[in-house]
């Protein structure tokens, strides 16, 4: 199999002696190797739920909980009516896939024994607001394109380097969230009765 091919499990094993890995990346990789032995054991335990709760707050501006953190605030800027208190929820589709491609490239660098100096990521996405405004039928509500841009340094060599950006291409949950086409549900209650046909 090419190396660039190999998932996180396979890359475990064959850098288990890997001694130049950093403290940190060391703690990652640890933390990798129980985790795939456990849905090794039990691939019923790799079938993850995530779950988020929101609420409209006041006027645009929404809070959102995830586990035990301190709530997000989610709002609009001036011209779609909100306060500009916290980032909108399209600009967390932004954050989500830029931090979900760095935190691919924390864990894979790790397995594979490379050393990471710097991983940021740009993302844009373009929108016509026309279409989640009713003003083009013809025009999608959401992003037409996102793009981004990676900025790695590394002293490793570049082929390591590009071996470790087709894993992270090919494995990232959110890109691949975006990318292909998923099942999306929803139910609506109003005072209490769930409405039929919501979604």
């Amino acid at each position: 199999m090419n190396k660039g091919t190999l998932g996180m499990a396979e890359r475990l094993d064959s850098n288990e002696k890997d001694a130049r890995v950093p403290t940190r990346a060391d703690a990652v990789k640890a933390a990798l190797q129980q985790t795939i032995a456990r849905f090794q054991r039990n691939a019923n335990a790799a079938r993850l739920v995530f779950r988020a709760e929101t609420e409209l707050n006041e006027g645009v501006c929404c809070v959102g909980k995830v586990r035990n953190f301190a709530p997000l605030t989610i709002d609009e800027p001036p011209d779609l009516g909100g306060g500009n208190a916290g980032m909108c929820p399209v600009e967390l589709i932004l954050v989500a896939l830029g931090t979900c491609q760095e935190v691919m490239y924390a864990a894979y660098a790790s397995v594979m024994g490379i050393r990471l100096d710097r991983v940021a990521v740009k993302v844009k996405g373009h929108l016509d607001a026309r279409g989640l405004l009713s003003l083009d039928g013809s025009t999608p509500m959401g992003f037409q394109k996102i793009t981004y841009e990676t900025k790695l340094e590394s002293p490793a060599d570049p082929l390591t380097l590009r071996q470790l950006v087709q894993t992270v291409e090919t494995h990232c949950p959110v890109l691949d969230t975006l990318v292909r086409a998923i099942e999306v549900s929803g139910k609506v209650s109003i005072n209490g009765i769930e409405m039929e046909n919501a979604a």
